[in-house]
């Protein structure tokens, strides 16, 4: 039997009290790709110990060296980048194309939060009374609890690591169970590129339990999570009632929106990039098309044929498009949305169903699923099913679009076609949603852009871009009065 895969805690691999293991398996073939430690809260206690031991020594690094091992971890995910695509692929699904954009986004952060390690602006303002000075400086919050998705389990955990280290913060980093071996792949590059002990743990674990004892732990100071709203809700109140800091980026439902005048062609390819690239198991993923009435019937014959050349199929093989859904109970959730689809009235025109026999007897396929009449009371319309199912809706004029667009309860990402310049702006100016797309399609987010949503999609805070600084950091305000006398501010006037 291999040894397990095991916590990185204090700057050592070590095994769970518990002396549990759980299986990580491929999703396109039941293979075994590693086998891992099964962790519970005492492990989530020495994790938490170990970074609240680190944090004073890494606060005082300069920030420029915490910028430096930054750096060569970009490096080391450059020279490792394939290795790692395909640990991503085995262990979640996506095609190896999609694999390494997940490092690369990695990479563009590392080379992004390293730069952040010679800048962490502050600000310095003029003081309402004379000889006094006033600015403001980035301090870190301390401990952070990181959970992270299977999804992208090298990017998103690199889209809170590395400014969470930027910053001066230590971290413990709580993986999905769907993907610890690339979990722990990750933290040895930091390892071996000179994070010191201690600044970087890793619990892994199969139990719900892991989760809330991070989040519930009295010295983690701040949670930063990402995954389904049910669980990002709960996550939120125990937060509270604790007095913690919260950062959650939860659930899409998102929409491409085409009007009469877009050019269909490049229409298409947003569409069929969105709705089923990384099957359909992203946040960002396009799974409403609103459509004008005047070109709805046209692109749906344009996107049937697009459908039929997918190719269905383990995403290390070439050709592939789209790849296994994660596991058996995601397969079955797709299942059972089709199913409530169709008794709701939506009329299933493509797909709808697993595929099994041959290349897929072992592995949770699903055929990409196209719905025609679609309505926006549907649960098929409102509710994410994180597959590749795709309801077409048509509307009547851009006002109508935006209408429908706008009334769920998530706020994530939205894409407008449309050759009109006046359109567009006014489509940028009333679609509630904090990413908008105008003739692209709702993925695509950029490591120096904000990235997060409105209303039930996450509470406000953002990731990626600088708005990620104020999310990880603390401000401090300081005054300096050099008059040499008691001076009263918003009292006093000279």
């Amino acid at each position: 039997m291999k040894t397990p895969v095991k916590n990185y805690i204090g700057g050592k691999w070590v095994g769970a009290h518990s002396g549990r293991t759980f299986d990580s398996r491929d999703p396109a073939t039941g293979e075994v790709v590693g086998r891992c430690v099964d962790s519970g809260p005492e492990d989530i206690d020495e994790a938490v110990k170990a970074a609240t031991a680190a944090c004073e020594r890494w606060r005082l690094m300069p920030a420029p060296r915490r910028g430096e091992i930054l750096f060569r971890v970009a490096e080391r995910l450059i020279r490792d980048k394939e290795t790692m695509a395909r640990t991503v692929t085995r262990e979640m699904g996506k095609v190896l194309a999609e694999g390494k954009g997940d490092v690369q986004e990695a990479i563009d952060m590392a080379y992004y939060m390293a730069a952040e390690g010679r800048r962490q602006f502050g600000l310095v303002v003029p003081s309402e009374l004379p000889n006094k000075s006033a600015q403001c400086v980035r301090e870190p919050v301390g401990v952070l609890g990181l959970i992270t998705p299977w999804n992208f389990p090298i990017a998103i955990p690199a889209w809170k690591v590395f400014p969470a280290l930027i910053l001066g913060n230590t971290v413990v980093l709580k993986p999905s169970p769907e993907t610890p071996v690339t979990a722990a792949l990750f933290v040895k590059v930091l390892e071996d590129c000179g994070v010191p002990p201690g600044v970087v743990n890793l619990v892994l674990g199969s139990s719900a339990e892991l989760g809330e004892a991070l989040v519930r732990h009295p010295n983690v100071a701040l949670i930063s999570f990402t995954g389904s709203t049910a669980t990002g809700t709960r996550v939120a109140v125990e937060a509270a009632s604790r007095h913690k800091r919260v950062a959650l980026e939860m659930g899409g439902k998102n929409a491409i929106l085409v009007m009469e005048d877009a050019d269909l062609d490049l229409a298409m390819d947003g569409i069929t990039w969105s709705a089923f690239g990384t099957t359909g198991q992203r946040c960002t993923a396009c799974s409403r098309l609103i459509v004008h009435r005047d070109v709805k019937e046209r692109l749906m014959r344009m996107l049937l044929n697009r459908m039929a050349k997918l190719c269905v199929g383990n995403g290390l093989k070439p050709g592939v498009d789209v790849g296994p859904l994660v596991n058996h109970a995601q397969m079955e959730k797709v299942g059972q949305y089709v199913q409530v689809g169709q008794q709701e009235g939506a009329r299933l025109v493509a797909g709808g169903k697993a595929l099994s026999g041959g290349e897929y007897a072992r592995g949770h396929f699903f055929a990409p699923t196209l719905f025609d009449h679609v309505k926006p009371s549907m649960r098929i319309a409102r509710e994410e099913i994180f597959g590749p199912v795709l309801g077409m809706i048509e509307v009547t004029d851009l006002d109508e679009a935006i209408a429908i667009n706008n009334d769920v309860e998530y706020g994530l990402s939205s894409s407008l076609y449309t050759r009109d310049i006046n359109r567009a702006q006014r489509a940028i100016r009333d679609i509630r949603t904090a990413l908008v797309y105008v003739n692209a399609g709702t993925i695509g987010s950029e490591v120096h852009l904000p990235f997060g949503g409105m209303r039930r999609t996450g509470n406000g805070h953002r990731e990626a871009g600088q708005a990620v600084l104020d999310t990880f950091s603390e401000w401090k305000t300081i005054y300096v009065d050099y008059s040499g006398r008691l001076q009263r501010a918003q009292i006093d006037k000279e």
